[in-house]
């Protein structure tokens, strides 16, 4: 099998991995020839500060020792396999680069001989990247599950980002369709990055100039609707791993049949707009003050997926509206649909010169067909009436098609949450 053919199989396999952004790494390695973590390129996917980043996003191998039962990889499925060598992957990477093609690299893989020998693979690919070729783009390692954490530690020394796959909602997800993946050892890999970041920054306050270790932080990601799983518990387990890992994202995917799926599994996928309500609702949870039994409030403990989580909550909640943009304090303002952790900022800002009015909201770009009936202005009072006539409920369509990976975050950002 030549090269073209392996990067054929090897990155169709890679698509189900949705944790491959870039953000978080602001510079260039020091003594770099080639590569730059904040250049342009073809757009395959946009960070949380939206630029566009393009990554050659590859397994290493399709071959697993493993037999998830949700992964088109597993053991047991009868899928075409592919195995690159080091040597491929590195001058893959460079060639596309060369030909401004990507701008850096995703590499993952499935387990061969054991986690070690693989973890190992992978760390000498990013290795000759950086002292052969002097390669200063940006490196994303997908850790191995159950890799020993002095390898773990090693990719951190040349990757700009690593990610531990927490795979599945709870610990009974786990053992239901992933027995050989324990969510303790799991959780200890992400302690140990977590704890190596730490020491790094620590030194580095202290005057210190330790060696780099991964600087664009940490990663997970969990597939949703492999199990019966609700969506409070897919956050309930988001927002642990937010506070005590501090991750830098946590990505949900949405679970896609596969030839020859265990009976266990659901025959279809769930709605891709629950994916993208969960990116939403897990953005109001690390931004906007929202605890998740007020985002999750329906009896099946699932969110809505009519209606984006935020406004949700407040047609559920109207005894809280309108909100006077002129007096109404930080936790308030965020409150209001259309209105985004920007636009409170520069609220707060321009409201200590004069009061706002409808003119002044729309420059700051609010979505103001949709915030007006929850706020006052100078010059605007809503009436709670308007709720009903406007029947919002009823106009908010879900989403049809796949929505890109940071959808959520640039909508947060700008206004539309």
């Amino acid at each position: 099998m030549d090269v073209q053919e392996k990067l054929s199989i090897l990155a169709d396999a890679a698509k189900y991995d949705a944790s491959c952004a870039s953000s978080g790494s602001k510079g260039t390695r020091a003594g770099s020839q080639i590569g730059s973590t904040e250049g342009m390129g073809i757009c395959h996917s946009y960070t949380p500060d939206g630029r566009c980043v393009s990554l050659l996003k590859i397994l290493l191998t399709n071959y697993c020792i493993y037999d998830c039962q949700y992964c088109v990889n597993r053991i047991s499925s009868d899928t075409p396999r592919a195995r690159f060598s080091v040597d491929e992957v590195v001058s893959l990477t460079m060639e596309f680069y060369k030909r401004n093609y990507i701008e850096g690299l995703f590499l993952s893989s499935g387990i061969i001989q054991n986690s070690d020998y693989t973890m190992q693979q992978l760390i000498e690919v990013a290795k000759r990247l950086r002292t052969d070729h002097h390669y200063g783009g940006y490196i994303h390692l997908k850790t191995i599950p159950n890799a020993s954490n002095e390898l773990i530690e090693q990719a951190g020394a040349w990757a700009d980002r690593l990610s531990v796959n927490i795979e599945l909602p709870t610990e009974s997800d786990l053992y239901q369709l992933a027995p050989e993946k324990k969510k303790p050892r799991i959780v200890d890999a992400m302690q140990g990055i977590r704890q190596k970041i730490d020491d790094t920054s620590a030194e580095q306050k202290a005057g210190f100039k330790p060696p780099r270790f991964a600087p664009a932080g940490q990663s997970t990601q969990m597939i949703v609707g492999a199990t019966q799983t609700p969506d409070v518990e897919v956050l309930k387990t988001a927002s642990e791993l937010y506070d005590s890992q501090r991750l830098r994202r946590v990505y949900y995917s949405a679970y896609s049949p596969i030839p020859h799926a265990d009976a266990r599994l659901p025959g279809k996928s769930p709605p891709l707009v629950r994916e993208h309500r969960l990116y939403q609702a897990d953005w109001l949870i690390r931004f906007y003050g929202f605890e998740i039994d007020e985002i999750v409030a329906g009896e099946d403990q699932n969110l809505s997926l009519d209606v984006d989580p935020k406004l949700a909550w407040a047609l559920a909640n109207r005894h809280f509206f309108p909100v006077d943009v002129n007096r109404a304090s930080r936790e308030e303002l965020l409150r209001i649909p259309g209105v985004g952790v920007r636009n409170v900022k520069r609220i707060l800002q321009i409201r200590r010169y004069r009061n706002l009015r409808i003119e002044d909201m729309k420059k700051l770009r609010v979505a103001w067909n949709r915030a007006r009936v929850f706020v006052s202005t100078a010059d605007h009072n809503a009436s709670l009436g308007d709720l009903d006539k406007l029947r919002l409920k009823e106009k908010v369509k879900p989403q049809t098609r796949q929505l890109m990976l940071f959808d959520a975050a640039s909508s947060a950002l700008s206004g539309e949450v």
